[in-house]
């Protein structure tokens, strides 16, 4: 049955959203800052910024109007950057309706609160909407969705019918969602992937070799995993697509916008050229300096996250971060995850 949705974002990820929502036959209004790329949308069908050469549903409509865009609707997909997602729900949240599906796809932490983008969001709309927040996320290159190539990712929701709903709203036969009730492991693992995906785009760009990136992956997803427990998270939300499915995908694709910043950064460019000569927004940067704090709040060793950070905000050379790590004092794989759960 046709649904009435508003997409919140009309960057790589929303556009594509939006796409993916039109091809199940609803009804999209997809709201976007520009009016010149709304016009895109409107008339040629392509959003030629994010998504060159990408032909989209002539059923998705773009607004530059936010109350428009959202009012009357009962399904709302916000996809805006992290730094921007209070401002934007703060801005939407009166034209809400009381028994609208809010659906994030955001992958960041609010940089000040050090909060999930579920906590945020929550904090400004009724307690009634709150209470049912979804979560998208898993290993989804917008340039590989749009062109309806197989992906899978998983929704989450303190609501079990939440999640179902929003399931059936998204999934199609180019894009398989899965359910899991996690939302702490899900938004943690989405959030901090794109650390490590900065970390292997530098030893990429390094030349370190596949040896290199392999052990960033999987003590990576270890870090990610120490926080992700100690925060309540289950164990198991780690192995899957949230975790290691979305990790793989972000750290070995130049798809991947964070890799793409910490390859640039491995050529030898500064963090603010290789922000500047990247057209998207960089969530890693921002969640680096998150997570090490909230790391250090939690109690919790992330020497990866430590050292990348100290790369993107205090000049140390990448080389002086390998040697540090590879030098560390001997210790276990698995346990010290086992540790932060009790």
């Amino acid at each position: 049955m046709s649904k009435s949705i508003a997409v919140i974002g009309a960057g790589s990820w929303g556009t594509a959203l939006a796409s993916v929502c039109a091809d199940n036959g609803h009804d999209v209004t997809l709201w976007v800052r520009s009016a010149e790329i709304a016009e895109q949308i409107n008339v040629r069908h392509t959003n030629e910024k994010y998504l060159p050469n990408a032909v989209l549903p002539e059923a998705i409509r773009a607004c530059t109007d936010l109350a428009e865009v959202v009012s009357g609707k009962k399904f709302v997909l916000l996809v805006t950057p992290s730094h921007a997602m209070r401002a934007v729900v703060r801005q939407l949240a009166p034209y809400l309706e009381p028994d609208v599906l809010l659906i994030h796809a955001t992958k960041g932490l609010e940089q000040d609160t050090l909060k999930r983008m579920s906590e945020v969001i929550a904090e400004e709309v009724p307690a009634e909407i709150a209470e049912k927040i979804v979560v998208l996320t898993g290993p989804s290159h917008a340039e590989e969705v749009i062109r309806r190539s197989p992906t899978t990712v998983v929704v989450s929701s303190k609501s079990h019918d939440a999640m179902l709903t929003a399931q059936d709203l998204l999934m199609n036969g180019a894009f398989r969602v899965y359910t899991n009730a996690d939302m702490i492991g899900a938004e943690i693992a989405g959030s901090l992937k794109n650390i490590i995906a900065l970390g292997a785009g530098l030893s990429d760009g390094l030349g370190f070799g596949d040896n290199a990136k392999a052990a960033l992956l999987t003590r990576g997803l270890a870090e990610i995993g120490r926080l992700g427990v100690k925060m309540g998270a289950n164990p198991l939300t780690f192995s899957g697509l949230a975790g290691v499915g979305d990790l793989v995908a972000t750290c070995t694709s130049k798809h991947s916008r964070n890799w793409r910043a910490g390859y640039l950064l491995g050529q030898g460019k500064t963090v603010e050229e290789a922000l500047a000569e990247l057209v998207m927004v960089v969530e890693g940067v921002r969640t680096t300096s998150a997570a090490k704090t909230l790391a250090e709040r939690e109690g919790v060793e992330m020497p990866i996250t430590r050292g990348i950070y100290s790369v993107l905000f205090e000049g140390k050379s990448v080389r002086q971060v390998v040697e540090e790590l590879m030098g560390r004092g001997r210790t276990f794989e698995m346990e010290d995850i086992i540790r932060y759960r009790m």
